[in-house]
C-alpha cells in the first residue's frame, strides 16, 4: 500500500509541477511575447507562437491539470489518514488539505471551462468573429490570472497539510 501511495503522490507532484509551470509560462512569458510580437511591425508576428507553441503547450497544460486533480483525489482516497469526502467537506482534520483541494478544483474548472474553450477561439481552432475573439481573450486572461493568484495559496495549503501546519 505504501508503494501505491508513493506512486500516487509522485504522479500528483510531477503533474502539478507541469501544470503550474505552464501556467506561469503562459502568464509571464507567452502572453507578453505575443503582445510584443503583435506590436513589432517589422517582425514575424505572433503567428508562430499561436500556430506551433500555444496549441502544444495548452495540450500539456490542460491534461496536466486533470492528471494533477485525479491523482490528488486518488491519493486522498487511498491515504489511511485522509478522505476525499472529509477534505472537500473540510472536516475530520482535513481542513488544510481540503482548502488546497478546493483551490485546485477551482483552478481545474478555470482550465477546462474558461481557458481552453476560449483559447480555441483565440487561436483559430474553432471559428469565431473578431468580437467573440476579443471577449475570449478577456475571459481566458482573467481565468488564467486568477489561477496564477490561486496557485500560491493552493501550494501553501497542499504543502502545509503534509507538514501538519494548521492554516
Amino acid at each position: 500500500m505504501e508503494f501505491i501511495l508513493g506512486i500516487e503522490r509522485w504522479i500528483h507532484f510531477l503533474a502539478g509541477i507541469t501544470w503550474i509551470g505552464l501556467l506561469y509560462y503562459f502568464n509571464f512569458v507567452q502572453v507578453p511575447a505575443m503582445a510584443a510580437a503583435a506590436a513589432d511591425k517589422d517582425g514575424p508576428g505572433p503567428a508562430a507562437i499561436g500556430k506551433y507553441v500555444a496549441p502544444r503547450a495548452l495540450l500539456w497544460f490542460r491534461w496536466a491539470a486533470l492528471v494533477t486533480w485525479i491523482s490528488g483525489a486518488a491519493y486522498l482516497e487511498s491515504a489511511p489518514h485522509l478522505s476525499l469526502v472529509d477534505a472537500f467537506l473540510l472536516r475530520g482534520g482535513s481542513q488544510t488539505i481540503g482548502v488546497g483541494a478546493w483551490l485546485g478544483t477551482i483552478m481545474l474548472f478555470n482550465v477546462w471551462v474558461l481557458i481552453w474553450p476560449n483559447q480555441k477561439k483565440i487561436l483559430g481552432m474553432v471559428e469565431a468573429t473578431d468580437e467573440e475573439k476579443g471577449k475570449a481573450r478577456r475571459v481566458a486572461l482573467l481565468a488564467s490570472r486568477s489561477n496564477t493568484a490561486l496557485s500560491i495559496p493552493m501550494l501553501l495549503f497542499m504543502g502545509g497539510s503534509a507538514h501538519g501546519l494548521p492554516f
